[in-house]
């Protein structure tokens, strides 16, 4: 196959490239975004079809990357030396390969009985965590409030590690009026409230995790139907939030198994 070899900071395309690694605003504005990883590029094709554009890091190449490489011969490629493609890449040892992809929409269905809310998450690692085990779990849809870290900034998408493909996400949503709507229980997670396993999970289910530090707003508590926690072992704080997801969600998960 062949590529363009690109060395220079100042080439136009290297400069958009950089751009969508590095702005939330950019990538709405453009509706697209970069994955990192040959494990991620491969999901994407499985779902989605070919990318618009590969980029590869001179020298640096694994098996499984120059497979991919041939598989996608048809698709633009270029090629940027080690440095400057490590400046596209959101890990401190990148793979070598990265895609440019149109952002995914996934619509939500009409009336989901299983979803994950998250209010003000900011690590987009956390975020990407709470996504995988969301999709692992069968969550319907994943509500995401405006002080939402993105969920399709590269970081986020490397933790999803491909939920994002499979999972319908609502972005910037209204949580007090998606609970509001929601007929079954609301679940707000809280150190302390009534006990995740004395509740009924087997019907209709939204789960409420808030911020890393500060936890969930007043406003969404007030929304909940129940304000429960995660049993503990005495003299632990708490769990951290993607934690919390997990338990939350697979407790509702052996409940209807």
């Amino acid at each position: 196959m062949t590529f363009k070899h690109i060395i220079s900071r100042d080439n136009i395309l290297f400069k958009q490239l950089k751009k969508l690694a590095e702005s939330s605003r950019e990538r709405r504005k453009l509706g697209e975004t970069l994955l990192d990883g040959a494990h991620l590029v491969n999901t994407y094709l499985e779902v989605f079809g070919e990318p618009k554009l590969l980029v590869i890091a001179e020298g640096q190449s694994t098996a499984e990357v120059s497979h991919l490489i041939q598989q996608l011969a048809d698709i633009p490629t270029v090629m940027f030396p080690t440095l400057m493609f490590a400046e596209l890449s959101p890990v401190a040892s990148p793979t070598g390969i990265i895609a440019l992809v149109k952002t995914p929409v996934i619509e939500p269905i009409a009336d989901p009985k299983f979803t994950l809310m998250l209010e003000d998450i900011q690590d987009p690692g956390n975020l990407g965590s709470m996504l995988r085990t969301a999709a692992a779990a069968g969550v319907d849809a994943v509500y995401l409030s405006e002080g939402c870290t993105e969920a399709w900034s590269p970081k986020a998408l490397r933790g999803g590690q491909g939920a994002q493909f499979v999972l319908p996400i609502v972005e910037r949503a209204n949580l007090l009026e998606v609970a509001s709507n929601f007929a079954g229980n609301v679940l707000a997670t809280t150190l302390r409230g009534e006990s995740l396993y004395d509740l009924d999970l087997s019907q209709p289910t939204a789960i409420a995790i808030g911020n890393e530090g500060s936890g969930l707003s007043d406003a969404m508590m007030k929304a909940s139907t129940h304000q429960v926690t995660i049993p503990i072992a005495a003299g632990v704080e708490s769990l951290n939030a993607a934690a919390a997801a997990s338990v939350c969600l697979f407790e509702r998960v052996r409940q209807t198994s």
